[in-house]
């Protein structure tokens, strides 16, 4: 039994770290955008910094659910579904952070790319759990 659970855990172990770092760098980055960049940004680049931030954060709880629920689910219905979470996470929100710091306008364009991933990675964790699990 301790085997098994080792071995379970040890794959969801990804998930878990990728979560938690994510999830803390949204707090460094809040606080930052929060007492650093106040007085730097406009009201909309304040706002477009914040949406990053806290996208980014949801979805690194996602992850930590993600990797919560492989001791219950295979790995097969939770790893692809993560890797979308992911994706999501670095093009959206880094997207956003990128445009704000830089004002290329462009980043805005690749920013539903972003989303996209965010949302086919929870439609697709929904349709393996229905589905398969």
């Amino acid at each position: 039994m301790k085997t098994e659970k080792l071995r379970f855990a040890s794959v969801a172990k990804p998930y878990l770290i990728i979560g938690a770092l994510l999830a803390g760098l949204s707090v460094v980055l809040g606080a930052f955008g929060a007492h650093g960049l106040k007085s730097v940004l406009t009201a909309q680049q304040l706002n477009t910094f914040e949406i990053g931030v806290r996208y980014q954060m949801y979805h690194a709880l996602g992850l930590l659910f993600m990797g919560v629920a492989r001791f219950y689910l295979t790995e097969k219905l939770v790893s692809i579904p993560a890797y979308f979470m992911i994706l999501g996470i670095i093009i959206f929100s880094g997207s956003l952070l990128l445009l704000v710091f830089t004002n290329l306008r462009w980043f805005g364009a690749i920013t539903p790319i972003g989303g996209f991933c965010l949302i086919i990675g929870w439609l697709l964790l929904a349709y393996n759990i229905y589905f398969y699990a």
